[in-house]
């Protein structure tokens, strides 16, 4: 149980972590041309210069400026680009919501087929549960899949 405690604790650490970015980061914000034309442009460099500084040649830039526009240039061309422009490359993965609250949805999803599939068991031998019934079920089942650990809730 000590792991799923520390899942937990390490899923609320990292969500406040990236609350921050979620506020920070707005995808709207990427230029069409891509980062490296821009700032290229910016710092008034040419592809020809740009190219010199990567160690490649001007029309390889100008591919790269395109692949990056088109969201298909790799991480290490990207990071190569960004030093060759005296920038910081900032990857990161930012979820939408909450890591908490996406494995509590997920959870809530699971319990409710496993509810469902029992309930309908139940039915067929003539038996029903209230509805307050089934939420205190629900509640309890959900809150056993998060503390279980993630792994079990992923399993589809």
């Amino acid at each position: 149980m000590r792991q799923n405690t520390s899942t937990s604790i390490t899923r609320r650490h990292l969500d406040a972590k990236l609350a921050k970015l979620r506020l920070a980061i707005n995808p709207s914000v990427k230029p069409p041309a891509g980062w490296i034309r821009v700032i290229r442009q910016g710092l008034g460099m040419n592809t020809e210069q740009l190219g010199k500084r990567m160690g490649v040649s001007q029309p390889r830039i100008t591919v790269l400026e395109h692949s990056e526009a088109a969201g298909a240039i790799n991480l290490k061309t990207l990071q190569r680009a960004a030093e060759a422009l005296n920038c910081t490359l900032v990857y990161a993965l930012v979820p939408n919501e909450p890591l908490e609250q996406m494995v509590r949805k997920q959870a809530r999803q699971v319990a409710t087929e496993h509810l469902d599939a029992a309930e309908h068991t139940m039915a067929l031998e003539g038996q029903h549960a209230s509805a307050e019934a089934r939420n205190e079920q629900l509640a309890e089942t959900i809150d056993t899949l998060v503390k279980k650990g993630s792994r079990a809730l992923w399993q589809k």
